[in-house]
């Protein structure tokens, strides 16, 4: 039951700790007698991916992703243990996954003329208000 991720990267399940927990909020009684919800761990640093994806996944601000560099994914959607574990496992795929693309390169663009024209209409007529504000003095009033 390995993780495939491309045809030539997979993910043992050796390198994979699923713990069953019991799941939390609603559920009647079976909630209190049956371990149905899935804790996965994934220590990225001893894991057998390239050392690309390793550094990819290190340095993701991802809340799933310990200090200690480890994946947390915690399962609980399913009343069915084994529902909870595919979840879990396809959700750590998606992970993987996502930091195998490189990102699209940022081509930076230029103002178009009535985005440019529109910004100086809005600065003249903000600097209109404004004006009106002045104090008035003696001279202006009549």
């Amino acid at each position: 039951m390995m993780i495939e991720l491309t045809d030539k990267i997979t993910i043992p399940d050796r390198e994979i700790e699923i713990r069953a927990v019991r799941a939390q909020g609603p559920g009647g009684q079976n909630v209190n007698k049956v371990s149905t919800a899935i804790h996965l761990r994934f220590d990225i640093r001893a894991s057998s991916l390239p050392p690309l994806y390793k550094d990819r996944l290190c340095r993701m601000a991802d809340g799933r992703i310990t200090a200690d560099k480890v994946v947390v994914i915690k399962a609980g959607e399913y009343r069915s243990q084994d529902k909870n574990r595919e979840a879990a496992l396809a959700r750590l795929q998606a992970l993987v996954q996502s930091v195998g693309r490189s990102p699209k390169p940022r081509r930076p663009t230029r103002p178009t003329a009535a985005s440019k024209r529109k910004r100086k209409g809005r600065k003249i007529r903000r600097g209109l208000i404004k004006a009106t504000r002045k104090r008035v003095t003696g001279d202006e009033i009549g």
